[in-house]
């Protein structure tokens, strides 16, 4: 059976890259517009791995990261922030509230498809991924 992954962001072209690269690799992909429908779809059908994003309106992933890790249920949920945020402070924020990794956008699925496996793996860090490092 194929891990399940939800895949949280406001931007629509960005759910349906990430969606679709993700199934190609065989994920079972979901995707949620909004964080409050993030949390709803997780108390439903639990996934195996969130990519979020942290900017979105209403309640921002920070805030959904922070609800995830609050409920016992949910605390030991892997946790992707996919972001365009590049600050140290929302870098900090994210490793403070209990992101597992941080990947900064723009980003190349491939990248995307990495980090999720060396998260199903154990074997990564909380660093961000930044345009100039790349390969």
């Amino acid at each position: 059976m194929s891990k399940k992954i939800l895949v949280v962001d406001d931007e629509r072209d960005i759910l349906k890259v990430v969606q679709h690269g993700l199934t190609i690799h065989g994920y079972a992909v979901t995707t949620a517009p909004t964080g409050r429908e993030a949390l709803e779809q997780i108390a439903f059908n639990q996934p195996d791995a969130i990519v979020l994003d942290i900017m979105m309106p209403v309640m921002d992933g920070f805030q959904v990261l922070h609800q995830i890790r609050s409920n016992p249920q949910t605390a030991e949920l892997p946790v992707i922030l996919l972001t365009a945020k590049t600050e140290e402070d929302s870098i900090t924020k994210g490793w403070r509230e209990g992101a597992d990794l941080y990947l900064v956008k723009p980003f190349e699925i491939h990248e995307l498809v990495e980090c999720v496996e060396a998260l199903f793996e154990g074997n990564y860090a909380l660093l961000p991924i930044k345009p100039s490092e790349r390969k």
